[in-house]
């Protein structure tokens, strides 16, 4: 029995990697990184709370990959740390949002959408606003600026949007995997 679930967890893993692939090259030419952003971030918590911990980590790491591929990310010097925000939004769903809260799930789940949601953007505002950008890039003040801008508020909105959607898709997607009643 413990093989078939490793087996099942590795394919869903593998499965909601290759969404995440197909889905960024579908919203490639939208230029929308408020749209794209938010749907990472829902593929994230979706592999997190459906697969396990070691999913949703081996998502968040292939995530920044991908989007670089895809020309949508920044610079190859950003990605540890992009994935680092990716890893503590992951975590905190995991930690707090498959608990219960005074026995409401719901309750957990809502906490874990502003905790982790805000932790990756100070995550990434930290790690790439403060040190990364000036400390060690060195780049020209626009391009700077261009990026500073990206890793700031608009991180915290796809978060919590891709969170939002997430925190309602979730008991039905585990009622729908057999994870959870009701």
């Amino acid at each position: 029995m413990e093989q078939k679930n490793r087996i099942l967890r590795i394919t869903r893993t593998a499965v909601l990697i290759a969404l995440l692939v197909v889905l960024q090259a579908a919203l490639m030419p939208l230029n929308n990184s408020l749209i794209t952003g938010s749907i990472v971030n829902l593929l994230l918590i979706i592999s997190v709370m459906t697969c396990g911990l070691s999913s949703g980590l081996c998502v968040t790491a292939v995530s920044p990959v991908i989007a670089r591929l895809f020309g949508i990310g920044p610079l190859w010097s950003l990605i540890p740390f992009i994935a680092a925000g990716n890893a503590a939004l992951v975590v905190l769903w995991h930690f707090i949002g498959n608990r219960s809260i005074g026995g409401k799930k719901y309750k957990a789940r809502l906490a874990a959408l502003f905790t982790a949601a805000f932790a990756k953007f100070l995550v990434l505002y930290v790690g790439i606003v403060r040190i990364a950008i000036p400390v060690f890039l060195g780049l020209p003040e626009k391009q700077a600026a261009v990026i500073s801008n990206m890793f700031s508020i608009p991180q915290l909105i796809t978060a919590l949007t891709g969170g939002t959607f997430a925190f309602f898709l979730i008991p039905r997607l585990k009622k729908a995997i057999g994870g959870e009643k009701g």
